[in-house]
């Protein structure tokens, strides 16, 4: 009886035993050391440091909360003449256009988005949750070294520069 050579898996000629460890070119399982920590807000994500595709600064974001409360107060003034109404027009407004673009009226004219954080749009579910946690108002307050509140991290969402 006439014992048959082992083959690769490609069937290309004789098997051959690689070593073992990491110079066999195996993949390392392990948490990154302290020094591959991320330096800048969205790092973690692959994000750039400045520029478009950035994470957003506080201030911008500030900025478009500002802009997108007045303009719902003055909808639901010219609507309802009163400003009782202006937490259901700001609500309506942002769960809508966040879920729709990933932007409202204030993040366009500041220039940041929200997106998922896998670069989709934000959809109405996930837009939903945010909505009803940012008006909670002091999650979004509470962010993490990407500057994400518990609102983004609750959808997976993050807010860029555009």
């Amino acid at each position: 009886m006439v014992a048959k050579k082992p083959r690769n898996p490609r069937g290309a000629g004789p098997a051959t035993t690689a070593p073992a460890g990491p110079a066999a070119g195996t993949a390392q399982l392990t948490a990154p050391s302290a020094a591959g920590k991320a330096t800048y807000p969205g790092q973690g994500f692959g994000l750039p440091e400045h520029g478009p595709g950035s994470v957003a600064s506080m201030p911008r974001r500030v900025v478009a909360l500002f802009i997108d409360w007045l303009l719902s107060m003055l909808v639901a003034y010219w609507l309802t003449h009163s400003q009782f109404w202006t937490i259901v027009v700001f609500a309506i407004e942002v769960y809508v256009l966040t879920a729709t673009t990933g932007f409202t009226v204030g993040k366009r004219l500041v220039g940041i988005r929200t997106t998922r954080t896998n670069g989709g749009l934000v959809g109405f579910r996930w837009a939903l949750v945010r909505t009803a946690i940012l008006l909670t108002v002091i999650p979004p307050l509470l962010t993490d070294r990407d500057l994400r509140g518990l609102h983004d991290r609750a959808s997976d969402t993050i807010v860029i520069r555009v």
